[in-house]
């Protein structure tokens, strides 16, 4: 089972064949810092054949390790070869089977409030690349729903917990990402993708599982290093862009576009808007059709 085999030393491989591509971006000094800081995503790996759902495990794990006096290694990766309760946004069900790539990491949370806002952001963004990395056209959809010619190939939830013995915060996020897994139910026919049926044939699940998390790596990574950066007095000043959010814009497929907005927008849309921007925390604004702007942390949207 070739997803068994996705490893620590694979993901390090993959972190050091994105170097030079990076370093286009950034200065040498500054990529090393940065995945640095990255570096205990994918340090510590466990695989599931098959699971309910992965967050599920992730939160046992956490729980037995405080349990036994063990602090809980930031940066563990939780794998499924399928899930059989696999849950996106608001319980909505996943559709998880084998062939796909479903994973939660852990991270304990050290990053200031402001920049712990944009973990959701960095996920989707990370698996953004990873699918371009392919050479297929993704785009993201606010918040981080990864799509590619008008079809969903990957979705992004994000939970957090408490240790109920040391108290401290973790950060779940979890990714379903369709890669050799072709055949949908009914209702998801002309609504998901994989990246099989845009690549014409199967991909090494290894391969794609290490790319994933040395991108995650890099832009978890970022987050550090820009607020260590202004924590120093040398980052970005105020009101200039961080490197992540161009990152976002560069790759969204949201931006300009007509949108209605819910905190459950398929069942409940509460407005119509163009989407406008987002701002420094990642919230999306919009301008209502009175031409007054609205900014939104939390909710979702459909394309009109």
């Amino acid at each position: 089972m070739e997803l068994a085999e996705l490893s620590p030393a694979l993901v390090q491989q993959a972190v050091g064949d994105g170097k030079l591509w990076r370093a286009a971006s950034f200065p040498a000094r500054a990529v090393t810092d940065i995945l640095r800081y990255g570096a205990p995503v994918g340090s510590r790996i466990i695989y599931s054949p098959a699971a309910q759902r992965c967050m599920d495990i992730a939160r046992q794990q956490i729980v037995a390790a405080e349990s036994a006096g063990r602090s809980f290694a930031s940066g563990t990766v939780f794998v499924a070869g399928e899930l059989s309760g696999g849950k996106g946004r608001f319980r909505r069900s996943w559709y998880a089977p084998a062939g796909g790539l479903w994973l939660v990491t852990v991270l304990v949370n050290t990053l200031l409030p402001e920049s712990a806002a944009l973990y959701s952001l960095a996920a989707g963004v990370a698996c953004c690349e990873t699918v371009r990395h392919y050479g297929i056209a993704a785009r993201i959809k606010w918040v981080n729903d990864i799509l590619a010619g008008g079809r969903k190939l990957a979705g992004i939830l994000v939970e957090s917990m408490r240790g109920p013995r040391y108290g401290e915060e973790y950060i779940l996020l979890g990714i379903g990402l369709n890669v050799n897994n072709c055949d949908f139910p009914p209702e998801l026919t002309n609504q998901a993708g994989s990246m099989a049926q845009f690549m014409g044939g199967p991909l090494d699940l290894r391969q794609v599982g290490a790319r994933l998390l040395a991108d995650l790596a890099w832009n978890i990574g970022l987050l550090h290093f820009v607020e260590a950066k202004q924590l120093a007095g040398l980052g970005p000043v105020a009101g200039s862009m961080h490197p992540l959010l161009k990152s976002w814009r560069h790759l969204s497929d949201t931006l300009g576009r007509r949108v209605r907005f819910g905190f459950n927008a398929i069942a409940n849309p509460q407005f119509a808007a163009q989407a406008l921007d987002i701002d420094q925390t990642g919230a999306l604004v919009m301008r209502l059709d009175d031409g007054s702007t609205i900014t939104e942390n939390s909710g979702e949207i459909v394309y009109e």
